[in-house]
């Protein structure tokens, strides 16, 4: 394909850029700007909230995230591959066969590292440790 073949493409891209823009400073310049005390408080499912949250979000919500974003870009690359399943042949197979088993081995390690764990109670690291004389006291 010669690049001429992607001038539509790129018409297009730009003419959804403009329209973007144009829709974002009109929306600027037309609303109407009257703050009220009511508009400027935090507003969650209905309720005022009454105070701070106590906590903030844990690190493991963000590593469920980027473990998601990495099974998703497997989906991408097995798309690809699938389309192109008949040209690509047996070192496609075997191509996707490895890249599917590193991306086993990151599933198994995060799974036994506990990073899929919600439950902090039940990880073995968590457990208090007894010392043997203190078990057979008790």
């Amino acid at each position: 394909m010669a690049l001429a073949d992607y001038l539509p493409i790129a018409i297009m891209f730009g003419l959804a850029m403009l329209f973007a823009g144009v829709a974002l400073i009109l929306s600027r310049l037309i609303a109407p700007h009257n703050p009220t005390p009511e508009k400027l408080e935090p507003y969650e499912c209905g309720i005022v909230p009454l105070q701070d949250p106590v906590q903030r979000f844990p690190v493991k919500f963000y590593l469920v995230a980027m473990l998601f974003v990495i099974f998703d870009i497997e989906i991408v690359f097995l798309f690809a591959w699938a389309v192109r399943f008949e040209t690509l042949g047996w070192p496609g197979v075997a191509a996707v066969g490895i890249f599917t088993l590193l991306l086993l081995e990151t599933l198994v390690y995060a799974w036994r590292r506990g990073a899929l764990d919600w439950n902090i109670p039940r990880r073995e690291r968590y457990r208090p440790v007894v010392a043997p004389e203190l078990e057979e006291a008790a």
